[in-house]
């Protein structure tokens, strides 16, 4: 099973730092999902290299590797020169998880110039996955409602599944992290 996971831009989630607590739950919830896909088949994780869930599913990803170790992961980038214009920081991490992926390239080899990339590179990872997982809230529909509208159409003639994490479970999870630790147990 092929799983495209992607979501909200860390700054569409005011997440700004790597010891942010959303960041936390956000991580928990995706390693959840991604268990259970697990459990149901998963055996590639599909992803962009956007700043926030996509980088974060990758990461997760790379910690769940030594229990399944199985799971491969691709990071695939909508044109070349992704992340050409981002602060040194923001390129290094995507240097970072672009290198523990198990594969990584492009979908387009021409820098970005047209809409119509963005749009190729949907259809792409539509066709090359088997389902998605998003941090979606339609409550928020942020740059996403364009991917979920996408997914939208092509599950009107194909059988796609979507599965999203919205506020409401990440509100739960958040919920069950703070039970967790106040009993002395710990995240993985």
């Amino acid at each position: 099973m092929r799983v495209w996971v992607s979501g909200y831009r860390s700054y569409e989630l005011g997440i700004f730092d790597q010891h942010d607590k959303k960041l936390k739950v956000i991580k928990e919830a995706l390693r959840q999902s991604l268990e259970q896909l697990l459990d149901e088949g998963l055996d590639w994780l599909i992803t962009g290299g956007q700043l926030g869930v996509e980088q974060w599913s990758l990461e997760v990803a790379a910690g769940l590797q030594k229990d399944y170790p199985e799971l491969r992961t691709a990071l695939m980038e909508p044109f070349a020169d992704f992340g050409k214009n981002w602060n040194e920081a923001n390129q290094t991490n995507l240097a970072v998880v672009k290198s523990k992926a198990t594969f990584s390239a492009t979908v387009s080899d021409k820098p970005y110039h047209s809409p119509q990339q963005l749009r190729n590179y949907q259809a792409f990872m539509l066709s090359h996955t088997d389902q998605a997982l998003f941090i979606y809230d339609p409550q928020a529909p942020a740059k996403l409602h364009y991917t979920i509208e996408a997914i939208q159409r092509f599950q009107e003639t194909h059988d796609y599944r979507l599965v999203t994490i919205d506020f409401d479970t990440l509100q739960e999870v958040a919920d069950n992290l703070a039970n967790d630790e106040e009993n002395g147990f710990q995240a993985e």
